[in-house]
């Protein structure tokens, strides 16, 4: 699919010589940069990865890590 975006120039001109240093198209270079922003971004796909580790983890034993974890939870804004 072809599309046309607007861009500052600074923008441009870093991912011009970004493409060149990687010997990438402009175009491979924009694409793949949307999917990693778009994957980074997306909130399910990013809890279920997290859900993912913590299952592949388990659930620690260690009374202080608990307890430091809680604290540190209960001082973070959600």
């Amino acid at each position: 699919m072809k599309t046309a975006v607007s861009i500052p120039d600074d923008i441009f001109e870093g991912a011009e010589r970004f493409a060149r240093r990687t010997k990438k198209s402009r175009s491979r270079l924009f694409s793949e940069a949307l999917q990693e922003y778009l994957a980074r971004h997306a909130a399910d796909e990013v809890t279920e990865a997290m859900n993912s580790v913590c299952a592949e983890l388990g659930e620690t034993k260690d009374p202080f890590v608990s307890s430091s974890a809680r604290r540190v939870l209960e001082r973070s804004e959600w």
